[in-house]
């Protein structure tokens, strides 16, 4: 009773039998008000016309002596299928009219008291049930007093009588809709649980970590199908993902296991008396220090950006000279590129203006842009440093004479560990790019097979 199967369908049931019943109920009380008004209606009628008729013949007989009406009152009952009274003085003294008559005690007092007709409810003596009645006063002249009053009643059973059918009908319509309203509900539920329970299967796959799990889209744009393309693409998302945290430590650990590997090796053979040569010794401690150093800057790396992707990575707000922070980025490279003979060049520092940012991370991101182009392009080659600032927003692009990349390698090389070299760790890129996004802005790339790159770090000139 808990499923969606079941539920869906009672509630609809549900739903259109309270309507049903509550359209049937008012629909009962609207036709007994009317059924009532129209029987009162019909009895005022009848007792306008007997009283009229016994008035008239209580005035001959009160004018001309002549005896009471012949025709009997039964006669009017069978008839009219109602009930005739009398009730007031004597219409026809010293005679029979034929008329039960009421005490009035009977009536309410406004009968007799009231020139006009009535409706009224009484039970008549020697009767268990109610009637419902209409009186109209007999006058011996049109506009003369009245004598009495003709009461015309029937019982009100009699009344209900009449819409008791229209119960019966409504009834019988509230089962056959409630059918249909079952039947359409469990046509409904099928249609919206089928998807519902498609999803809540591959749920669980998720949840137990299989990500290739994939839901039927079914047609239209409805909801449920917006949801399942939406899950799917979740599902891909995770499992790519996954995919990228596995890759991730299975390059941490080739990474961490390389310098390792080489400061073991190195140690073993000091320690087993192996080297014995001090300018082998000297060697080997300096082939340790240098995989000590590119291990602390791995695991530095490693850290930087784990702390990025967590959003843990704290912003400092200050007021920062671009000019001044790219020269000292500029700067750092000036020996390496006169060793190796590279044209190295810097524009448009002189004019840089003053931000708000956090300079230690800018200066970190430009080094990190710096250090790919000097590896990347060859000696002789050219590297140049621009540093623009307009449409709001500042621009320091690094350019180099290296191999280019290929429309493959421009948004992989943006991952961490990938990298055709052995000298980097493959971090510096996806850090820089991570900064950038930390600082509010971004890292773009031009770039062309044999002609070089162009690495551009762009951010908002807030002063």
């Amino acid at each position: 009773m808990s499923s969606l199967r079941f539920r869906l369908p009672a509630l609809f049931l549900l739903g259109i039998v309270i309507a049903g019943i509550v359209a049937a109920a008012i629909s009962v009380q609207l036709f007994q008000g009317y059924t009532r008004n129209q029987s009162y209606e019909e009895l005022g009628r009848e007792a306008v016309g007997i009283a009229r008729l016994y008035g008239s013949a209580a005035l001959r007989a009160a004018e001309e002596g002549t005896p009471a009406p012949d025709f009997a009152p039964q006669a009017l009952e069978l008839a009219t299928g109602d009930q005739l009274y009398y009730v007031g003085a004597p219409a026809f003294p010293g005679q029979d009219s034929g008329l039960q008559v009421l005490p009035e005690s009977a009536v309410p007092q406004e009968v007799l008291a009231s020139e006009r007709a009535l409706q009224f409810e009484f039970r008549p003596p020697g009767q268990r049930r109610r009637f419902i009645a209409a009186s109209q006063p007999v006058r011996l002249e049109r506009d003369g007093p009245p004598i009495g009053a003709i009461v015309v009643a029937k019982p009100q059973d009699v009344v209900s009588d009449q819409w008791a059918p229209l119960v019966q009908r409504l009834g019988a319509a509230i089962a056959i809709g409630g059918l249909l309203a079952w039947l359409l509900g469990l046509w409904l539920s099928r249609r919206i649980s089928k998807p519902v329970q498609a999803l809540a299967r591959a749920s669980d796959e998720i949840a137990s970590g299989n990500y290739a799990v994939q839901v039927p889209v079914g047609r239209g744009s409805s909801e449920l199908t917006h949801l399942s393309e939406r899950f799917n693409q979740m599902a891909a998302r995770l499992a790519a993902t996954e995919e990228r945290e596995r890759q991730f430590l299975m390059s941490v650990s080739h990474e961490l296991r390389t310098p390792l590997t080489a400061i073991k090796g190195h140690v073993d053979a000091l320690r087993d008396g192996l080297v014995d040569d001090p300018e082998l010794i000297a060697a080997s401690l300096d082939v340790v220090a240098n995989e000590a150093t590119r291990l602390e800057r791995l695991v530095g790396d490693v850290l930087d950006l784990a702390k990025l992707r967590a959003h843990r990575f704290t912003v400092q707000t200050e007021e920062v000279d671009m000019g001044r922070l790219v020269e000292q980025a500029y700067g750092s490279f000036g020996d390496e590129a006169r060793r190796r003979e590279i044209h190295y060049a810097l524009d448009g520092a002189e004019q840089a203006p003053t931000i708000i940012t956090d300079g230690d991370r800018v200066l970190q991101v430009i080094t990190n842009l710096l250090k790919n182009a000097f590896r990347w392009t060859p000696d002789g080659g050219t590297i140049g440093v621009a540093l623009d600032a307009s449409n709001g927003a500042i621009r320091v692009e690094v350019s180099d004479t290296g191999p280019g990349i290929t429309r493959e390698d421009a948004q992989r090389i943006f991952n961490p560990f990938v990298s055709h070299d052995t000298q980097g760790t493959g971090l510096g890129l996806p850090i820089a790019r991570e900064l950038a996004g930390a600082l509010g802005g971004r890292i773009e790339l031009d770039t062309e097979i044999g002609r070089g790159s162009r690495f551009r770090l762009v951010l908002p000139s807030l002063s």
